[in-house]
């Protein structure tokens, strides 16, 4: 087959973007255009409706919105600011501490919520005016919260591996959790390691050392929400629940941690929590509906194939495909979210990375691990935008003070791309794979 679809398909789709069009409607449009070209336009209106209505048919999306309240509710509910005070108790003597906390925090708030933007919110908006108070650069102490924020979306229970395992068919979620542990981890470490460097270069303070009735208090209080993870992750290797039904115990655990236990969120909060829940989870189930019926479209066109004999044209050699597979995601995730991308690029890449013999969970990691660096990047990267917006530095004062994380983001980019054990060796060792 000749390029043509492909070309039609994703040059409509670009287009589209880059004039405004939301990209839901983006997707959408592109896919009926290229697939009029396949089947007559009242065939390929019905097969299209038919393939988003079965995509979202899935017990394992209902995983999607209820970790989303719980998100929602964790953000509301006083979190944020118990597991800074647990930061400064772990990192405060390590030089620019401040730095390292806002990291810390990062990793356990974003894990818990599995929200990047609502870390870099409740995060970086309570160590932006202790930071600046202690004397830190503004713009450092922002590029430190934008770079530092995408970690969670690695660390589980993350919505976007949930979406990855969907559109790849037949992985474990679970699997997929414990593959994200070590990634996720590197990725705070490697910011921490950048901001030390530049801390002490800079001479930024240490926090005092904590008395053993402090650490003793903080870790009690900050015990509670990250038994989370401990309830959710134990419960799905425990075989106890899925992980479907551990994010309907995340929201009942988050409600009395919110409610009763913190008492942070009044009953009358409560509807405006249920709507911003209710408002990302339809714009992500948009997308992912149309984001089906796209790939139901590529699939007949044969456009993954196409796309994979092109590759292949330029070298059959595994880490050239692999760097050339990652310049394509970096690129996408500069203009693309996170979401979008994962559903329209998996049915592309998948079958190329598994005629290499890559792992689909070692993929999957590498994948969300590269998108999240798009997050931080201009023009669409929403904790770029959040993380100024928070800090009051403006983006163009941020790029530059950004650029030593972006490399070292890319150096550990690449250490998860071509050391499998990183995503593969806990999975192993709790009998997933």
């Amino acid at each position: 087959m000749d390029w043509t679809l492909t070309l039609v398909m994703f040059g409509s789709f670009f287009l589209l973007v880059f004039a405004g069009v939301p990209i839901s409607f983006s997707i959408g449009l592109a896919t009926l255009a290229a697939g009029a070209m396949m089947l007559p336009f009242e065939t390929i209106l019905t097969v299209i409706s038919q393939k988003m209505a079965t995509g979202l048919d899935s017990f394992s999306l209902l995983a999607i919105p209820f970790f989303f309240l719980a998100g929602t509710l964790m953000n509301s509910g006083g979190i944020a600011q118990r597991l800074i005070n647990l930061s400064q108790v772990l990192v405060g003597r390590v030089p620019g501490s401040l730095g390292h906390v806002n990291v810390m925090a990062n990793m356990m708030f974003g894990s818990i919520s599995g929200s990047a933007v609502a870390a870099a919110v409740a995060v970086g908006g309570t160590m932006a005016p202790m930071q600046k108070k202690a004397g830190y650069d503004p713009a450092y102490s922002a590029a430190i919260n934008v770079t530092s924020c995408i970690s969670g979306l690695l660390i589980p229970p993350s919505n976007v591996l949930i979406i990855y395992a969907l559109t790849a068919g037949g992985i474990s979620v679970a699997t997929l959790f414990m593959a994200g542990y070590v990634p996720g981890i590197l990725m705070g470490l490697s910011v921490m390691l950048v901001a030390g460097f530049i801390a002490k270069r800079r001479g930024y303070p240490v926090t005092e050392r904590p008395t053993l009735g402090l650490v003793l208090r903080v870790f009690w209080e900050a015990l509670p929400s990250l038994m989370l993870v401990v309830v959710v992750m134990g419960g799905i290797l425990g075989g106890i629940f899925t992980a479907t039904e551990a994010s309907a115990i995340a929201v009942v655990y988050t409600f009395i941690l919110s409610v009763v236990i913190y008492r942070q969120v009044k009953l009358k909060d409560l509807p405006a929590i249920l709507l911003d829940s209710v408002i990302t989870t339809a714009i992500v189930l948009l997308l992912i509906g149309i984001s089906v019926g796209m790939s139901w479209a590529m699939t007949n066109a044969d456009i993954p194939y196409t796309i994979s004999e092109g590759l292949m044209a330029v070298s059959d050699n595994p880490i050239v495909i692999l760097l050339i597979i990652n310049v394509i995601l970096l690129i996408v995730g500069i203009f693309m979210d996170m979401t979008p991308a994962v559903l329209i690029f998996t049915p592309i890449f998948l079958p190329i990375v598994n005629e290499l013999g890559m792992d689909p969970v070692h993929f999957g990691i590498m994948m969300v691990f590269n998108l999240c660096i798009g997050l931080c990047t201009p023009p669409v990267g929403s904790a770029l935008f959040v993380g100024c917006s928070v800090s009051g530095v403006k983006i163009q004062s941020l790029i530059k003070p950004m650029l030593p994380f972006f490399a070292v983001l890319l150096v550990a980019l690449m250490a998860v791309t071509f050391i499998p054990s990183l995503s593969l060796a806990l999975p192993g060792m709790f009998g997933l794979r």
